[in-house]
């Protein structure tokens, strides 16, 4: 690509805008890109509102305005028992999105290596692509995405930095094990290395428990743990992500952020630091709601004729295609728009090793139920005119 630095050649445009441009020339159901079509709570609305009303409208403090600093330390102590200096060891930024480049930059250096389990979030092959460091890739394989502890030693190796770990996680919807996490704790520990965590679906587990890595034995001051209000509370336009870690971690973090966006959203972060201080009604019927929307959407896809995979967490179903006879999801993505009028992602965009994925097609249910239920319809009445092969 012209003009592209050479660190980011083949990052292109993402799966999720092409997916997007194709449902929009199509008319299609959007079950691909992974964000709600409906508003959070309208508690949250009138706080922002009042928050804009009352002035707060100028720059934010950059690490963040000590009342939603404070609302994140009392959040991570009542869910995890964790206790984090809101001053010193919680840092504010403009969504997980920024928290992940700002951790590469900040932590990494060239030719630096990432333990990165795939499937993966787009953005972390790319990010540590930004800071001139590399993946060093470990293959979580459906249908369970069991951790190899045994692959992930063997990726482990002298110029290893750190390991990402997504739990819950996108795209599959795993919820890693209490084992598993342990696992590669002793790893980090033994090894002398970081645990960057993506925790931004941390209250949406339908099955097991969110376990924060930063609660295990040696790894309170050795993890990055990044989450977002954006998929607890719907409102992800609004971009509050926020970063808790030890004192040290976070002078370097801060040093990246002041450079990139330097604060955010001043009247969202006075609403948010109300949101997460909701009471156990809100989070119990947040979960409850989107349990209801995983089994709808489930059984759904299942009377099509795709082999489902039940997702632990998130708000994202990753399906089988090869039950319907096909084996390139990419393929199939491009061609359902058009042909089905449903849009979906092509999970062999979140591989390195293409080949691990290319039989899986992830769906997002962050959606109304009549949407889901028009999306449904749409695929029981047209998935027959979609051929292997592209032909439709």
């Amino acid at each position: 690509m012209p003009h592209l630095t050479a660190k980011l050649q083949g990052f292109g445009t993402t799966i999720f805008a092409e997916m997007t441009a194709l449902a929009q020339r199509h008319q299609a159901v959007n079950l691909g890109q992974g964000f709600p079509d409906f508003d959070g709570p309208d508690f949250l609305k009138r706080a922002a509102i009042a928050s804009i009303e009352l002035g707060r409208n100028q720059y934010a403090r950059s690490h963040g305005m000590p009342v939603l600093n404070a609302a994140i330390a009392e959040h991570r102590q009542r869910f995890y028992g964790l206790s984090f200096d809101p001053e010193t060891e919680i840092t504010v930024m403009h969504g997980a999105t920024e928290c992940i480049a700002a951790t590469m930059l900040a932590l990494l250096d060239v030719g630096d290596e990432v333990v990165l389990f795939e499937p993966f979030y787009d953005s972390y092959p790319a990010t540590i692509a930004m800071a001139g460091a590399t993946a060093r890739v470990v293959t979580l394989r459906a249908p369970d995405y069991a951790v190899d502890l045994a692959a992930v030693r063997a990726a482990i190796g002298p110029k290893t930095r750190a390991i990402i770990i997504n739990t819950p996680h996108n795209p599959c919807g795993k919820v890693f094990t209490r084992a598993e996490l342990e696992g590669i704790a002793a790893l980090c520990v033994e090894h002398d290395i970081l645990a960057i965590t993506d925790e931004v679906y941390e209250h949406l587990v339908f099955e097991g428990v969110h376990v924060a890595m930063a609660s295990l034995p040696g790894m309170r001051d050795r993890t990055v743990m990044i989450s977002s209000t954006g998929k607890t509370f719907s409102f992800t336009g609004w971009k509050i992500g926020y970063i808790c870690a030890a004192p040290a971690l976070t002078r370097a973090l801060r040093t990246s952020h002041q450079f990139l966006t330097f604060c955010n959203g001043t009247p969202f972060q006075f609403a948010m630091a109300e949101g997460l201080r909701a009471g156990d009604d809100y989070f119990e019927q947040f979960l409850r709601e989107y349990r209801a929307r995983r089994d709808r959407m489930c059984e759904g896809l299942a009377s099509v004729g795709f082999e489902v995979l039940v997702p632990a967490g998130t708000y994202f179903i990753c399906t089988d295609i090869r039950t319907l006879g096909f084996d390139d999801d990419m393929e199939m993505c491009r061609a359902l728009p058009e042909a089905v009028g449903v849009a979906a992602i092509p999970n062999s965009a979140f591989y390195v090793n293409k080949h691990e994925g290319k039989h899986l097609v992830r769906w997002a249910f962050c959606k109304t139920d009549a949407v889901l239920e028009e999306g449904l319809a749409r695929l029981r009445a047209n998935i027959g005119r979609l051929r292997p092969g592209g032909k439709h």
